[in-house]
């Protein structure tokens, strides 16, 4: 693998867990754990640009990454030896990276949803949970500090983004907005539509972007 990890690799699921506090978190501490725990995933790899590789997750010890036809984008869990993660093996490479990261975020917060996740009058705590995750996934494949470098050199529209970091448009203009290198007045190319859909109920995640016929 090219990129090689400073410490053993059993020690990266401890270390990324080890960023989560003793206590009880609010969803906007939650969210900066998220960020903290992708940052230190990437260092732990040494990783300075994209695309980033999927096998930062996919080669760690006690992780099997599987592709099966699924109703959902992807599902994870102890086998009782190993986690398995399954992505569904119709949708897009690009999807399949995004929900790889997705799912390994479930495996990090495992024994520790009851802290991160409270719940509160916007989200269920299963909600927050799923934010979480999509978070800490766009946090890893389009890192604040890389995208703003490839912005700064002039790839200023979704889709450069996308293909430079091998992610969808969606996720990328989602990424935009929590950068802020856009807002929510921009004026997109495409309309946005970007779902949460691991098992769960379908539902429009920046709902301020989804316009009729798109």
């Amino acid at each position: 693998m090219e990129h090689q990890q400073k410490i053993k690799q059993p020690s990266i699921l401890r270390t990324l867990r080890s960023v989560i506090p003793h206590r009880n978190v609010t969803f906007g501490e939650a969210e900066r754990i998220a960020e903290l725990q992708a940052n230190r995933l990437l260092e732990l790899f040494d990783i300075t640009q994209g695309p980033v590789p999927t096998e930062i997750v996919g080669d760690l010890p006690r992780i099997k990454v599987v592709y099966k036809p699924l109703p959902t984008s992807g599902i994870s869990y102890w086998s009782g030896k190993e986690w398995v993660i399954t992505l569904n093996r119709g949708e897009s490479h690009r999807r399949q990276r995004f929900t790889l990261m997705h799912e390994f975020k479930h495996i990090i917060d495992h024994g520790q949803t009851d802290k991160l996740y409270t719940g509160d009058r916007i989200r269920s705590p299963e909600q927050q949970a799923e934010a979480a995750a999509d978070y800490f996934a766009g946090c890893v494949l389009l890192p604040r500090r890389h995208l703003k470098a490839a912005w700064g050199n002039g790839l200023q529209t979704p889709l450069c983004l996308a293909n430079h970091f091998e992610a969808s448009v969606a996720a990328v203009s989602v990424r935009l907005l929590q950068t802020g290198l856009r807002t929510v007045h921009d004026q997109f190319t495409q309309p946005v539509r970007t779902f949460v859909n691991y098992g769960r109920q379908l539902k429009p995640k920046y709902p301020e972007l989804v316009r009729d016929g798109s």
